[in-house]
C-alpha cells in the first residue's frame, strides 16, 4: 500500500510533498533572525551600526542572487535545486558558527560578507524548489498555497528563537548552529518526496483541496498560537522548556495526516470501485491543460486572456506570428519587465518589504535603544504576527477573488496603511510602542509576502515563475541596502556615541524616530501604487473570477451522468 499510494504521481504522494514542503519553510526563514546574533557579531568585530547594518545587507544581497535559482528551477530537477540550497546554507551559517563561538579567530570584514550571503543565497534556492513545484501542483489554490508556505516562513524565526531558548539559554553561538545543520536536515526529507504531479482535473479533487488546505491552516493556527503562549509566559524550568520543544516537534510533524488520510481514501476507493474507475479513466484525458488565468476551453484546450477579452472567443492569431503576451498571459521575464504592471508591482513591493527588512535587521539595536536588553520576544512577535498575516491574507483574497473577483492588490494597499500607523507608532516611542509596532509590522510584512506570490503568477504567467519570483524578490536585498544599510545605519550613526574600545552606542527614543518617520511615507507610496495596481487589475481578475465559476459548473455538469453502480 505504502509504495502504491505514496507514489509521487498520486494525491497522497502530492500531499505528501506538500507536508515536507511546509517543513523546508518552516526552517528558511533564517533571513529573518539576524537580530538573534548581531550583538555578537558586533561586540566580537568592534563594528559601529552602519558596519554592522552592512553586514546584515550582505546577508540580504544573497536574495539577489537568487535570479540563479530562478534560472535553475525550469532546467535542474527540485531535489538538486534543494541540495543546494541546503548545503549553501550549512557552510554559509556553519562560518558563523565557528566565528562567534570562538572556534576561530574573527575572520576579515569581507569574508564574513560573502559567508553572511551565501546564508542568504541558500533560502532562495529551498524557497524556489518549494514555490515553483507546490503552485504548479495546486494551480486553482494558489492564495492558500502562497499563504500557508509563506506563513511557515513567518513561523520558522519563532521557531528557531524559541527552540534555542528553551534548549539553549538564548546562546548565539548555539542558534546559528541549530541555523546551519537543521536546514540540511530538513532538506533531505523534501528530496526524496517533493515532486511536480500532474494535475487533477475534476471538481470532486477541488472540494477536497480545499477542505485538506482548511485543516493546513488550523494546524498552523495552533502551532502559532503554541509558540506565542510559550512566548507570552516569561521565564521557563528547564523541565518545562524541554517539555516545549517536544510538544513543538509533535506539532510540526501533525500535518503528515493529511497524506496519511489520503492513502486510506485511495486505498479504500480503489478496492471498491476498481472496475469503475477504469471505465472512467478511458473517458477522461490523463492530463487537462490550463490556461494562465485558470481557463480551459470546452474542448480541453487552453483558453488565453486574449480569447477571453476577445468578442466572442473570436479572435484568430496567426501561429507563427510573435505578439506580445496580455496580462493573464505567460510572459518571459523580458517581457514582464517591459509592462508598467511589473514595476507597479515591484516598487510597491519594495515599499512594504524594504521598510520591514529595516525593522528586522535592526531590531536588536531599536530594542536597546528603547530600554529592552532581550529583544528574543520582539523576533518571535514579528515572526508569529507575520504568519498570521501571510496566512489570513492568503485565504481571505482567495475568497474574496471567487465572491467579488476583488483585485489582490487590494489587500497589499490595506497593509501599507496599516504598516504606516504601525511606524508612526514606533517613531511617537510611547510604553508598549515596540510590542505595538512589532506585531502591525510583522502582520502587514506578511501579507504583503504572501499576496505578492499568487499576484504575480496570475498577472504574468506561471511558465517562467521560478524567475520572475526570484526577480521580484530582489526587492529584499535592495530594500535591505537603501532602509537598512543606508537610512537607519547613518541616521542611527548620527545619534550614536562612540565607545572608547571601538563602535558606537544609542538609547532613547530619539535614536530611530526620523528612520520610523521616513518609512512612513515610503508606504504611503505604496499605498498609492497598490491602488493603481488593483484599479488596473480589475478587469483581469473579473475573468478569473468568471472563468472559476465556469469550470466549477461544467466539471459538475460533465460528472452527473457519471453512474459507479451496476
Amino acid at each position: 500500500m505504502g509504495a502504491l499510494f505514496f507514489s509521487q504521481t498520486s494525491q497522497a504522494g502530492k500531499w505528501l510533498g506538500f507536508v515536507t514542503a511546509i517543513w523546508v519553510q518552516a526552517i528558511s526563514g533564517n533571513n529573518y533572525t539576524f537580530s538573534n546574533y548581531s550583538d555578537a557579531l558586533k561586540s566580537l568585530m568592534a563594528l559601529t551600526q552602519l558596519q554592522l547594518n552592512q553586514l546584515s545587507v550582505a546577508k540580504d544581497v544573497g536574495k539577489a542572487f537568487g535570479i540563479l535559482a530562478g534560472l535553475a528551477s525550469d532546467k535542474l530537477p527540485t531535489p538538486l535545486i534543494l541540495l543546494i540550497g541546503s548545503l549553501e546554507g550549512f557552510i554559509g551559517y556553519g562560518v558563523q558558527w565557528l566565528v562567534v563561538s570562538q572556534k576561530v579567530r574573527p575572520l576579515p570584514y569581507w569574508q564574513m560578507c560573502i559567508f553572511l550571503c551565501m546564508g542568504g543565497n541558500s533560502t532562495t534556492w529551498m524557497n524556489t524548489a518549494v514555490l515553483v513545484t507546490c503552485m504548479r501542483n495546486f494551480r486553482k489554490n494558489r492564495g492558500p498555497v502562497s499563504g500557508i508556505l509563506k506563513g511557515y516562513v513567518g513561523l520558522s524565526t519563532a521557531i528557531f528563537t524559541d527552540l534555542c531558548s528553551a534548549l539553549f539559554s538564548d546562546s548565539p553561538s548555539s542558534f546559528l548552529l541549530m541555523l546551519a545543520i537543521v536546514p540540511a536536515v530538513v532538506c533531505l526529507a523534501a528530496v526524496v518526496f517533493l515532486r511536480e504531479v500532474p494535475e487533477t482535473a475534476t471538481s470532486a479533487h477541488d472540494v477536497t483541496e480545499s477542505h485538506y488546505f482548511n485543516i493546513f491552516n488550523t494546524l498552523a493556527i495552533v502551532i502559532a498560537l503554541y509558540l506565542l503562549a510559550f512566548d507570552v509566559t516569561g521565564n521557563h524550568g528547564r523541565t518545562l522548556s524541554i517539555a516545549f520543544s517536544i510538544g513543538l516537534l509533535i506539532l510540526l510533524s501533525t500535518p503528515l495526516v493529511i497524506p496519511l488520510y489520503s492513502a486510506m481514501q485511495n486505498y479504500y476507493y480503489t478496492r471498491s470501485h476498481a472496475a469503475a474507475d477504469i471505465e472512467h479513466q478511458i473517458q477522461d484525458p490523463l492530463l487537462a491543460q490550463e490556461g494562465p488565468i485558470d481557463g480551459t476551453g470546452s474542448n480541453g484546450t487552453e483558453t488565453t486572456a486574449a480569447q477571453i477579452t476577445s468578442n466572442g472567443g473570436g479572435a484568430v492569431v496567426e501561429p507563427n506570428k510573435r505578439r506580445r503576451p496580455l496580462i493573464g498571459e505567460d510572459h518571459s521575464i523580458v517581457e514582464a519587465t517591459r509592462t508598467l504592471d511589473f514595476w507597479v508591482l515591484f516598487v510597491s513591493f519594495l515599499c512594504g518589504v524594504g521598510t520591514g527588512m529595516a525593522v528586522m535587521n535592526n531590531m536588536g539595536q531599536m530594542g536597546l535603544a528603547l530600554g529592552h536588553s532581550d529583544v528574543s520576544l520582539f523576533v518571535s512577535l514579528i515572526s508569529i504576527s507575520g504568519f498570521f498575516g501571510r496566512i489570513a491574507s492568503g485565504s481571505v483574497s482567495e475568497y474574496f477573488l471567487g465572491k467579488a473577483a476583488t483585485p489582490r492588490p487590494l489587500w497589499n494597499a490595506a497593509s501599507q496603511i496599516l504598516m504606516t500607523v504601525g511606524y508612526v507608532v514606533l517613531a511617537m516611542a510611547l510604553p508598549g510602542s515596540l510590542y505595538i509596532g512589532s506585531i502591525v509590522i510583522g502582520f502587514c510584512y506578511g501579507v504583503r509576502l504572501a499576496i505578492s506570490v499568487p499576484t504575480a503568477s496570475e498577472l504574468f504567467g506561471l511558465k517562467n515563475y521560478g524567475l520572475l519570483y526570484n526577480v521580484l524578490i530582489l526587492n529584499l536585498p535592495l530594500g535591505s541596502f537603501l532602509f537598512s544599510g543606508l537610512l537607519a545605519g547613518f541616521l542611527y550613526d548620527a545619534e550614536a556615541t562612540k565607545l572608547p574600545g571601538g563602535g558606537n552606542t544609542c538609547i532613547g527614543a530619539h535614536c530611530y524616530r526620523n528612520v520610523f518617520i521616513v518609512m512612513a511615507f515610503v508606504c504611503l507610496l505604496g499605498f498609492v501604487l497598490d491602488l493603481v495596481l488593483a484599479y488596473r487589475t480589475k478587469s483581469l481578475y473579473s475573468k478569473i473570477r468568471a472563468s472559476k465559476k465556469s469550470k466549477r459548473s461544467s466539471s459538475t455538469v460533465e460528472q452527473k451522468p457519471i453512474n459507479f453502480k451496476n
